[in-house]
């Protein structure tokens, strides 16, 4: 018998911090977590676009996460990371976040879904917001943040 039917779906994400909110990323685009590097910048991009590193032979895109978000510059401290996330169908990219924190999981009925502003850009890149402890968590939608 599968007793699956009867649980609430989970997901695992990792809790990073960007300033002094947590955030919340699905596990399941993490590809890999690294300490700050190097970071060669590149002609021409957008702001918010660090440049490039190379990954064990890969170069990978990274982008601030802060600036992204309008948010003040990245301060890289012993504690910045930077996350390799390989968004659905789509190239590898580096974003910077100030800490990573912890591993947790949140049942579905734990979590709600955010409807936001469109004038609001940084409520875009939230799609729920899950509860953990008593801790509320936004969990980034990496769609739209790298898509934008």
């Amino acid at each position: 018998m599968d007793e699956s039917k009867n649980s609430y779906d989970t997901n695992q994400y990792i809790v990073i911090k960007i300033g002094q909110e947590q955030y919340g990323i699905d596990i399941r685009y993490i590809d890999n977590i690294v300490r700050m590097q190097k970071i060669t910048r590149v002609p021409k991009v957008q702001s918010y676009f660090k440049g490039v590193i190379n990954l064990r032979g890969d170069i990978i895109p990274v982008m601030s996460i802060r600036l992204k978000m309008k948010l003040p510059e990245d301060e890289i401290t012993n504690a910045t990371r930077i996350i390799i996330i390989k968004p659905e169908q789509q190239a590898a990219l580096g974003i910077i976040v100030d800490e990573v924190k912890e591993v947790v999981t949140i049942e579905e009925k734990d979590t709600e879904k955010v409807f936001y502003n469109a004038k609001e850009d940084i409520n875009s890149f939230i799609s729920t917001i899950g509860k953990h402890n008593n801790d509320l968590i936004s969990i980034l939608d990496l769609n739209t943040i790298v898509n934008e």
